[in-house]
């Protein structure tokens, strides 16, 4: 299995989903969104949702990574354009 696997192409028109090693790193996660699913602005995909700050919708505790339910080692994260 892939290290990082895009699961869900669009949620709402900024947001993807990506399935990945809990310990993959933003720029490895953002390399793969970029090139599997580009999201067609200027700038890309760039930033991946791990903490309440890194989403302009503020305190919303939906966009946090959560646990894959598949895969132990594996969380489901929200990458930004």
């Amino acid at each position: 299995m892939n290290k990082i696997i895009v699961t869900k192409i669009f949620l709402g028109i900024c947001h993807m989903q990506v399935c990945a090693e809990a310990d993959a790193t933003d720029e490895e996660i953002l390399e793969v969104c970029n090139k599997e699913n580009p999201a067609g602005t200027i700038n890309g995909w760039t930033s991946v949702i791990r903490n309440i700050g890194d989403t302009f919708e503020g305190k919303n505790e939906k966009a946090l990574p959560v646990q894959c339910e598949d895969r132990p080692d594996r969380k489901h994260f929200l990458v930004a354009c």
